[in-house]
Parts: structure tokens; C-alpha cells; sequence
């Protein structure tokens, strides 16, 4: 296992982080065990969850399986999206701040935090509460550090403007949606963290199963896969024809060297220097074992070339790539 500084801060984390979203969902206590002891005996120390996963069952799965060994993790959760219709149990009041870590503290069955990211950016709230809670936090001794997940580029300048002007810890990772098939990061996302300091652990490295090659151009998904069950994030980003063409060409490629697309894929994200880690987020065992032979693939000059000739550098792979949880808002016009 490889271990690299997250960001500026001092912390060092494996290159691979076990992502739990499908914990106490698909993946049930007995497997999801598993998946946590073959990681740790492969050297990962990188874990990643949030409430609102299984609607904090993840979090309580991962604090049961992590009894015993938790000072042997760097824990990350996340809050900010919907635990509730209620009004107050989402975004970033100090209120549910407060409360809901305090529920995440319990649900993972530890008294400290080591990064809790706010899951999602919220523009029609400020940003100054959050970030004066999140200090409040860490002088509590609830949180070592903390993130932010799915900003662009502005909002990530933003909040460090305002840490600056505050006072405040800054944060010092941010958790982006980055993949071969989605360049748009390298345009202001990554170059902001480089500027700024932040580490970057990009979720999604094999682009939700596209990049392994499974998916055939003209034909219908596999049944029990996600594109099959007709998830809505997956039909708008990376299930597209020309995608899965890519894909098929990047697995022609990877045959000639005897490696696995999805292992190529996820050590490109890796290459970027930029790059703390990469978020797996297994399914199964056989899958968390799929990730390992990642760490010693090394991509070459000719290969970065390859990536290139297929999705422009800070491109998506197709023009009409959209991601339905973060859309873009277009224009806004006069009118408006």
C-alpha cells in the first residue's frame, strides 16, 4: 500500500480508501466485514461514510466493524444532505451541525471525528456558520479536521477567503467526482486544492462500473447492475453511447499489457499528483480485492497520451454529461 499526505495537513492516508455507501444496503454486516479485514490487512487506513448512507446504517455497521481497531483508521463522514423531510435536519445550520454529529459519534461508536465533510454545497445559505461550527468542533476535540465534498472551484476559494477573514481552521480535503470520463475537475477544482493546500480523494475512479468495461456498446446492462436498475445519476453521466466506446477501447488497450481496465482506470486518478487518494466503494468482497492491483500500475507517457485522444483534458466524454445531484444552472437570464 501506498500512504500520501493529505493536502498540507500532516496526516498520512492510504492511496486507496474504502468508501462504505453500500454498507447495511447491498452489502450486508457479514460481507461488509469482509471487505473491512481483507482492507486492513492489505494496509488501507482510510475509511469513508456518511449519515446519510442507508440513513446512518452505514455509519453504524462501520463503527461496529471498526471495534477494537479504531485508532488503527482515519474515519470520514459526511452530513449536510437530507436526513429527513423536516426542515432543519439537512445543510448546515449550527443546529443540526451540533446535533447531527453528535449522532454520527454514536452511530460510529467513537467519541472523535478525524474529517467530517459537508457532503454537498448549498448556495442559498451562507457559508460562515458551518465553517464557525466546524471550529467550534474541533476545539471540542469532535473533529481532528474536516472537508468539502461536490464544490466547484469558486465556492472552494470562498471558503478559504472566509477561513482567512475568521480565523479559522481551514479545510483540508476536498472529495470531487473525478474519472477519465469526467475531466471537468482538472479545470478549476483541482487547481484550486493545489493553490489552496487541500488534499484531494476523488470518489467514483472507474466511473460506476463504466471504465471496467462491462457495459457493452448496443446492449442491454446486465441485470443486477446499477445502469440495469435504471439509476438516474448513471443514465445521465457515463451511460452514454460514445462512454462505453471509450470504454471498450481503454479495455482493448489494457489487453495488450495483461492489466484490467478497471485497475488502469483507477490508477490514472492516481497519477495525478494532485491526489491524495481514491475513493472504492465495494459492493462485494471479490470487488474490494479488484482494487488492489491498482496501486502498482503505472501509466506512461503514451498511455496519458491515449486518455487525451479519447476525452479532451478538462472535458466531460460527452457534451450532454450530466450529473442530476449537481447539475450546472446555465444561464440566468434578465428575465430571471
Amino acid at each position: 500500500m501506498q500512504y500520501r499526505r493529505l493536502g498540507n495537513s500532516n496526516l498520512k492516508v492510504s492511496a486507496l480508501c474504502l468508501g462504505t455507501m453500500m454498507f447495511a444496503g447491498p452489502t450486508n454486516e457479514q460481507e461488509a466485514g469482509r471487505i473491512v479485514a481483507s482492507a486492513a490487512e492489505h494496509g488501507m487506513n482510510f475509511i469513508d461514510t456518511a449519515d446519510v448512507y442507508s440513513k446512518g446504517g452505514s455509519e453504524q455497521m462501520v463503527g461496529k466493524l471498526l471495534a477494537g481497531q479504531r485508532h488503527d483508521w482515519v474515519l470520514a463522514t459526511k452530513l449536510g444532505n437530507a436526513m429527513s423531510k423536516k426542515p432543519n435536519q439537512a445543510n448546515y445550520s449550527r443546529s443540526w451541525l451540533m446535533r447531527e454529529v453528535d449522532d454520527s459519534l454514536r452511530r460510529l461508536n467513537t467519541d472523535y471525528i478525524d474529517i467530517l465533510y459537508m457532503h454537498r454545497d448549498f448556495h442559498d445559505g451562507n457559508l460562515e456558520e458551518p465553517l464557525r461550527a466546524m471550529a467550534d468542533l474541533i476545539a471540542a476535540g469532535k473533529l481532528r479536521y474536516y472537508g468539502i465534498s461536490n464544490f466547484r472551484g469558486w465556492r472552494i476559494a470562498e471558503v478559504i477567503r472566509l477561513c482567512e477573514r475568521l480565523n479559522v481552521p481551514a479545510p483540508v480535503v476536498c472529495q470531487p467526482y473525478y474519472n477519465l470520463l469526467n475531466r471537468g475537475p482538472e479545470v478549476e477544482i483541482l487547481p484550486a486544492c493545489a493553490h489552496y493546500g487541500l488534499g484531494v480523494v476523488p470518489y467514483s475512479p472507474i466511473a460506476r462500473g463504466v471504465l471496467t468495461g462491462k457495459y457493452q456498446p448496443g446492449q442491454a446492462p446486465a441485470p443486477e447492475t446499477r445502469a440495469a436498475r435504471g439509476d438516474k445519476r448513471i443514465m445521465e453521466t457515463e451511460f452514454k453511447e460514445e462512454s462505453l466506446l471509450i470504454a471498450q477501447k481503454l479495455a482493448q488497450h489494457c489487453e495488450t499489457r495483461g492489466i484490467k481496465p478497471g485497475h488502469f482506470a483507477t490508477a490514472w486518478v492516481l497519477a495525478n499528483r494532485n491526489i491524495s487518494a481514491v475513493i472504492a466503494g465495494p459492493r462485494t468482497l471479490a470487488q474490494m480485492e479488484d482494487y488492489y492491483p491498482a496501486i502498482d500500475v503505472a501509466i506512461s507517457a503514451e498511455e496519458e497520451s491515449l486518455v487525451d485522444s479519447l476525452v479532451t483534458p478538462g472535458h466531460t466524454s460527452v457534451p450532454r454529461y450530466n450529473d442530476p445531484s449537481y447539475p450546472f444552472y446555465g444561464r440566468v437570464t434578465a428575465a430571471a
